[in-house]
């Protein structure tokens, strides 16, 4: 445990401390999906520290005390979260959540965060997304899409846009924090074989009513195109 708090690793410090053999988050008994997401979320970015440490509503300390001592800051200190930590986390989401499989089964990540998002830290959603007139929250955004021909190797933005177009989805807001789950990669299929990450996310297009550059005159657009 690492009770002291770490900020999260930058550039040179980042490669430093999790580059290399025996660095990240150990895997055990289906938790890749766990593993991940929490990598994600805190090893480079402070964007979601509130969950450390914030007294939210519903919050149960006990959760967030594991996360943050047993998890996050071993993780931002030495690079390397034993698979025990992220266990001990996994059997209290089983105890306080409405499944009995956390400790044992493969889980979708959004299952996850919504549990520990919404039930167990009470953090208001993330994102407002708007379809069909009809205002949706979350907490974050799989990517869903069917196979496009001409992405062969895509990048994050390509595959947000070509989602968001398919699903005739338009964000309300600007979001405090843009969480993506990329394309499923099952054993037996893979929509694609690479994806690139997009350093900087353009979200201007997907924004509900965001003034925007007419393509033909330059002038405020009125109307748009899918």
């Amino acid at each position: 445990q690492a009770p002291a708090n770490f900020p999260p690793l930058r550039s040179e410090a980042a490669v430093r401390v999790l580059r290399g053999r025996m660095k990240g988050i150990q895997g055990h008994c289906n938790s890749c999906y766990m593993d991940a997401a929490l990598f994600s979320l805190f090893s480079c970015t402070s964007v979601l520290d509130s969950m450390l440490f914030k007294p939210f509503p519903l919050c149960d300390r006990n959760v967030q005390s594991i996360l943050r001592d047993e998890i996050v800051n071993p993780l931002r200190q030495t690079g390397f979260v034993r698979a025990g930590s992220v266990m001990h986390l996994r059997e209290q989401l089983t105890e306080k959540g409405q499944c009995s499989s956390f400790t044992n089964a493969e889980k979708d990540p959004e299952e996850f965060l919504n549990l520990i998002m919404q039930q167990i830290l009470g953090i208001e959603p993330l994102l407002r997304l708007q379809s069909g007139g009809q205002e949706q929250d979350c907490y974050c955004y799989q990517i869903f899409m069917d196979k496009q021909e001409d992405l062969v190797v895509p990048d994050v933005q390509q595959l947000v846009e070509h989602s968001f177009l398919s699903s005739h989805l338009k964000l309300v807001e600007i979001p405090s924090c843009f969480i993506l789950q990329m394309p499923r990669f099952g054993k037996e299929y893979k929509m694609f074989s690479k994806i690139i990450p997009s350093l900087e996310l353009d979200i201007t297009d997907l924004l509900l009513d965001s003034p925007r550059e007419c393509c033909l005159c330059g002038d405020v657009a009125t109307l748009e195109c899918s």
